[in-house]
């Protein structure tokens, strides 16, 4: 069975919004389809009575990909100084630490790039997360 690529990546920015665990989703490896769950109880499914099967696997958040702090890190040993490396060190040491970096880069003139740099760590991230996991995606193009 193939999936489409954008359902996965649909499916993760929703476990990514909010708080670790606000948000799940789950993927039936033998029909396609995935379930969306929010502790807010105002899901859009319901989940399965035996979502603990093996066939469901649950969509990762973006820290369980790597996609957190340490890309945030790898993005400024690229393409800061060492100073500026030491002052967003300093931000992810409390609460609001992402919002501050955005802002910092907004300043520096960098978030286009920021955005394209996560945006392809997330795509390759997902995509190796698909293929560990057994997964087949495909592109789906919309046709005009």
């Amino acid at each position: 069975m193939h999936i489409n690529y954008a359902d996965i990546e649909d499916a993760f920015n929703f476990v990514c919004f909010g708080q670790h665990y606000d948000h799940q989703a789950f993927l039936c490896k033998e029909t396609g389809r995935i379930y969306w769950y929010s502790e807010f109880g105002d899901s859009p499914d319901e989940l399965p009575a035996d979502i603990d099967d093996p066939k469901y696997i649950e969509i990762p958040n973006k820290n369980e990909l790597g996609l957190g702090k340490r890309m945030v890190l790898d993005f400024a040993y690229a393409h800061l100084s060492d100073d500026d490396i030491h002052s967003i060190e300093s931000m992810f040491q409390r609460k609001g630490a992402y919002s501050r970096f955005k802002d910092f880069l907004i300043g520096k003139g960098l978030i286009d790039k920021w955005h394209a740099y996560e945006n392809q760590a997330q795509e390759i991230a997902l995509r190796k997360w698909c293929q560990m996991n057994d997964i087949m995606v495909q592109n789906v193009v919309a046709q005009s």
